[in-house]
């Protein structure tokens, strides 16, 4: 999320923020960071399907007017819904919930996870 984060409000492309990401703070597991790393690509590749995903689903907010930090949290979890289908569409959503609470505004949550829930239910229809 906070490469996500870095790419839309510093308006850095992926390599930039991949450049630079990693430097900055502290060591994190192989397997952490690759997740992350995957999880960034699917964003940025699926950006255009993401950001209508989220836009189709947030009746009267437009995606520019969103939280920073909400619109890159929902964009994290989108791409992790459409993109890892080894994750259940549940863990996406309470992870994302749990970022939330710690990045996002205490108002924010339950915006959040009435927007995941209606995207993973749009996806899994989609999928069956």
């Amino acid at each position: 999320m906070q490469m996500l984060f870095q790419a839309d409000i510093g308006h850095h492309t992926p390599e930039q923020v991949r450049a630079t990401f990693w430097l900055a703070g502290d060591p994190v597991e192989p397997e952490v960071r690759a997740f992350a790393e995957d999880l960034f690509e699917i964003a940025n590749q699926q950006q255009a399907k993401i950001d209508a995903l989220i836009a189709e689903h947030s009746a009267h907010w437009r995606l520019e007017r969103m939280p920073a930090v909400d619109r890159n949290l929902l964009r994290m979890a989108v791409a992790e819904l459409i993109g890892v289908k080894s994750t259940p569409f549940p863990v996406v959503i309470n992870e994302a919930l749990e970022i939330g609470r710690r990045y996002c505004a205490p108002e924010s949550i339950n915006f959040l996870n009435g927007m995941l829930d209606s995207i993973a239910r749009s996806v899994m229809g989609r999928v069956q």
